[in-house]
């Protein structure tokens, strides 16, 4: 497997990233089958693991640094995780404050298992923060080698370059890296945030490729449409009653087409998109067992050409996220009208 340089860290990742978030009660996965999750993606090559401190309440990192430390894998992996999510009750515990990223950091640490964290991540913007109270804390954390790259996940383009300049203002660490949603059903990020990554020489860990499942072969047009936890819990991305979903299902049914009349499952197509994008570091994969994670690595075994390519441009055009739902995150004056209005 070929790695790639994290952005300007010196530092080489897969081109497929371990995502950690069905480790734990959210995916049904216990201590056993992470272990099997995790070592079959490091005999494959991935040497990247991506999670964060609200997967399963925590539980997610805990199961990852179990199997590292009682392995002796820790120096063999790029282990990063994410702060920001509620944590519990109480008005203080989440978001991106100075007072709870350095406790959130030490509660990571221990369930990991280490001491230190290759890239800690601000998992999604908080505008009742200065950007420049969270890298303060960040730089902190580098300086006191508790972490060793800080990256932000999900941030729209204007606030990753504002956190850059503020870092050259205030003599702050840089984020070395942005995580945003990418897959052929959402595509705005190619308009701007990738641009933009590419610009401050960033590394991009692409959560979701498959869509949230979309792109996984099982939504087609003339199958049952599978029910899920996730399904439940987010309607505004999977409710067929929806005019974008119904289009979203539209344009996976054309995918899987050119998927087989390319020689490849969809879910290799829908990888390999991603990871064939120049400003991308890493596509993250979720698998929740062994069949998922193989369907997932045999992404690596194909190249798409540029017809290909062109076809999918066809079906769902460059810039065009069919569902605004899954941009993952939305300034709060986009999702209530009264913020947008003059008192």
């Amino acid at each position: 497997m070929d790695h790639r340089p994290l952005g300007r860290t010196g530092v080489k990742v897969s081109p497929l990233c371990l995502g950690g978030m069905m480790f734990g009660r959210w995916g049904d996965n216990g201590p056993g089958e992470t272990a099997k999750l995790i070592t079959r993606a490091l005999d494959a090559g991935v040497n990247v693991i991506d999670t964060a401190d609200v997967y399963s309440a925590g539980e997610s990192e805990e199961l990852i640094g179990r199997f590292l430390a009682e392995n002796g894998l820790r120096d063999e992996v790029v282990l990063a995780t994410k702060v920001h999510g509620r944590m519990g009750e109480g008005p203080n515990r989440g978001g991106n404050s100075r007072a709870w990223i350095m406790r959130a950091v030490d509660d990571s640490l221990r369930r990991l298992r280490t001491d230190h964290i290759d890239l800690y991540q601000i998992h999604r913007p908080d505008p009742s923060v200065d950007i420049d109270e969270t890298l303060g804390a960040l730089t902190d954390l580098v300086r006191a080698g508790k972490v060793r790259y800080i990256g932000c996940s999900t941030f729209p383009a204007h606030q990753v370059v504002e956190a850059h300049w503020a870092a050259e203002r205030r003599q702050r660490e840089r984020f070395a890296s942005e995580q945003p949603p990418y897959s052929i059903l959402a595509r705005a990020v190619e308009a701007d945030l990738l641009p933009v990554c590419q610009r401050y020489g960033m590394g991009v860990l692409a959560w979701s490729p498959l869509a949230g499942g979309w792109l996984s072969g099982r939504y087609r047009e003339d199958a049952e449409l599978p029910r899920s936890r996730r399904a439940a819990l987010l309607p505004a991305r999977y409710d067929m009653e929806l005019e974008a979903n119904r289009r979203k299902l539209a344009a996976a049914e054309r995918l899987a087409v050119l998927a087989e009349q390319a020689g490849m499952s969809l879910v290799q197509l829908a990888l390999q998109f991603v990871m064939r994008h120049p400003a991308v570091t890493s596509a993250i994969i979720g698998p929740r067992t062994i069949e998922h994670l193989d369907s997932h690595l045999r992404a690596l075994d194909v190249r798409l050409t540029p017809d290909v390519l062109d076809a999918i441009d066809e079906i769902v055009p460059p810039g065009l996220t069919i569902n605004p739902a899954d941009t993952g995150w939305r300034p709060p004056e986009l999702l209530d009208p009264a913020l947008r209005r003059r008192p």
